[in-house]
């Protein structure tokens, strides 16, 4: 295939970037900084420039190309300032309606459109589990969540199959939520968060970078996918399976207060959570590489 990629400097980004030519695909990448973004990923990438904030995409690394996979955005992990979250907001509902716009130039299209979304779409709603079907919440990120979702679908207008894959705490040693949580508990100082009963809906990297490729090869693939593994578990389960991967104790609770006072409104995303669990993937015949929690922090952090 060939494929044009945002965000690709990113977490999963560069996973999917060397997963894509690994199997032998021409990667073209869209950057802010395309000689940074070339010296990240390899003299075998292609960069191109692209701005998602101030104009359309290129349409000619679009154009013949088989797909399209957007991962660009503002990271969510900061604390929410109001000008952080206009950030945040700005990012994925402009970067990606800038990306449509470079679709309908492009000739021909790309067959489709891979978006990122979170599992935050659902908004906190307890014990309830939440497959594709269920609707929005109504707090900050659930509402940029439907923001970005919509703009992308836009590109179903233009004949392009959409996918949207809602991400759940991806287990990766080198970002995102668990680097963060290692530290901690490496030095046995680590627990549950907030009294531990919210729901954690977690997914190893590689079975991620696996649900992307899935969503770009399968035309049968569209619409919203739960990128999280088949059995969620709350925070207090996680960090006894953290514990146990890493051989130290995890007693030591962390109080709600005190992620208040570090991360300010966006501690809501620890003390809250989702029971998402992916009907869609399982429906259309993924199989997880890594669907137990133990083997797949084992896998992660050993």
């Amino acid at each position: 295939m060939r494929v044009t990629v945002t965000g690709a400097t990113g977490l999963i980004g560069t996973r999917l970037v060397a997963a894509l030519a690994r199997r032998g695909d021409e990667v073209t990448v869209l950057s802010r900084s395309p000689r940074r973004a070339s010296e990240r990923l390899g003299s075998g990438i292609l960069t191109e420039a692209w701005d998602p904030l101030g104009e359309p995409a290129p349409a000619g690394a679009l154009a013949g190309r088989d797909g399209v996979v957007h991962l660009a955005g503002e990271p969510v992990a900061q604390r929410w300032s109001a000008a952080a979250k206009e950030r945040i907001r700005t990012s994925r509902e402009s970067g990606t309606a800038n990306l449509v716009a470079g679709l309908r130039s492009a000739d021909p299209r790309p067959r489709v459109l891979v978006s990122a979304s979170a599992v935050g779409y659902y908004g906190p709603r307890g014990d309830e589990e939440l497959p594709e079907s269920e609707p929005p919440g109504d707090d900050f990120l659930a509402e940029v969540c439907v923001t970005w979702e919509r703009a992308a679908q836009a590109a179903e207008d233009l004949g392009v199959r959409v996918a949207i894959v809602r991400t759940g705490v991806v287990l990766d040693p080198d970002g995102g939520a668990l680097a963060k949580m290692l530290p901690p508990f490496r030095a046995g100082v680590g627990g549950p968060v907030a009294g531990g009963r919210q729901w954690m809906p977690w997914i190893h990297a590689d079975d991620l970078v696996s649900l992307y490729l899935a969503a770009l090869d399968g035309e049968t693939w569209s619409g919203a996918l739960n990128a999280s593994a088949p059995q969620p578990v709350t925070n207090r389960d996680f960090s006894k399976a953290l514990g146990r991967a890493l051989h130290r104790p995890a007693l030591a609770p962390v109080p709600r207060l005190a992620l208040r006072a570090l991360y300010g409104e966006m501690e809501q995303m620890v003390t809250t959570g989702q029971r998402a669990v992916p009907s869609r993937p399982l429906a259309l015949g993924y199989a997880f590489a890594h669907p137990e929690l133990d083997e797949a922090l084992r896998s992660t952090v050993g």
